[in-house]
């Protein structure tokens, strides 16, 4: 299944290269992962059907756009790009879980563990994030500067502090009445981490000067947030044939969401406030930043 591709009206030189980047990342996760004919067979069927199940890859294109920015080429990029996304696929399995929100429906088709099995999905979700690691140790070539401090940022934006412990948050806050702030913490964390980390470690690998890192730093959390803030709208407004997923499903559980606590005209703004926070922290960096400029645009106006 191809991806869905970005869309953009009128066609930019900046979206232009966002499809380029979402389709090499396409090229470069087949040729990391294991072929489906490699033992354990079932296992690596599952691996490449939730990494190569299509999606925005925005994670990945965002780190070409900060790394070409900062003159980084995109070979270079490559493994940094595939082993974010495979992390980020191998969160959405554990996420579908059962015993998490169990949910039936990814990407305009089953979930992982409806397309094989729970213990499969589990075991598919654990190797990808190995594989993951994997990719960034062998394929980040030791010249390049902050090697080792670019690899613990990733470490550090999926494990309990990040991506893991907000999902923990998230899970502890089914069917409680939380404060907005504490809606954001969770969720600069569950799905804020992982993004901010995607623009700063290219930051790290070009040898950045410290204010273009703490103002791409700002710039990811920014978007990060703006991102979850309009995932949460569609969930309520949104078309699944477009989204892939069902609608409504945060409200089914009984999880906090934007909308239900500033309700959806105050979550627009919201989310609007923080396109425009991410594009002033844009004018500070020394590089080419129009197509992170453009996908600060993007994350509040897509459609899926």
């Amino acid at each position: 299944m191809n991806p869905p591709l970005f869309r953009s009206n009128p066609v930019t030189e900046s979206s232009t290269a966002v499809i380029q980047w979402q389709n090499r990342i396409e090229t470069i996760l087949d040729k990391y992962l294991p072929p489906e004919s490699s033992e354990p067979v079932l296992l690596h069927q599952a691996m490449r059907y939730a990494s190569l199940g299509g999606g925005k890859r925005f994670r990945p294109v965002l780190i070409y756009s900060a790394g070409t920015a900062l003159g980084l080429p995109e070979s270079t990029l490559d493994p940094v790009a595939a082993a974010i996304e495979l992390i980020h696929a191998y969160s959405l399995i554990h996420d579908d879980l059962p015993a998490m929100d169990d949910d039936e429906l990814r990407r305009g088709r089953p979930t992982c563990h409806k397309a094989f099995d729970e213990a499969t999905a589990i075991l598919a979700g654990d190797a990808l994030q190995a594989l993951a690691f994997e990719i960034l140790s062998s394929g980040l070539s030791a010249t390049l500067p902050n090697r080792l401090l670019a690899i613990n940022t990733v470490a550090r934006a999926c494990g309990s502090l990040g991506m893991a412990g907000g999902q923990a948050l998230d899970l502890g806050a089914v069917g409680r009445k939380i404060s907005e702030q504490e809606l954001t913490t969770m969720h600069q964390l569950k799905t804020g981490a992982l993004i901010t980390a995607s623009v700063t470690t290219p930051a790290l690998l070009s040898g950045a000067e410290s204010e273009t890192l703490q103002h791409l730093s700002a710039y990811g959390e920014c978007i990060g947030l703006a991102f979850q803030v309009h995932d949460d709208i569609l969930d309520v407004t949104g078309n699944s044939k477009l989204t892939g997923k069902s609608t409504l499903a945060d409200a089914a559980l009984n999880k906090p969401t934007f909308p239900s606590i500033l309700g959806l005209e105050n979550s627009r703004k919201r989310a609007l406030e923080l396109r425009d926070e991410a594009i002033f922290h844009l004018q500070h960096i020394k590089g080419d930043a129009r197509d992170l400029e453009w996908l600060a645009r993007y994350v509040v106006s897509r459609d899926r």
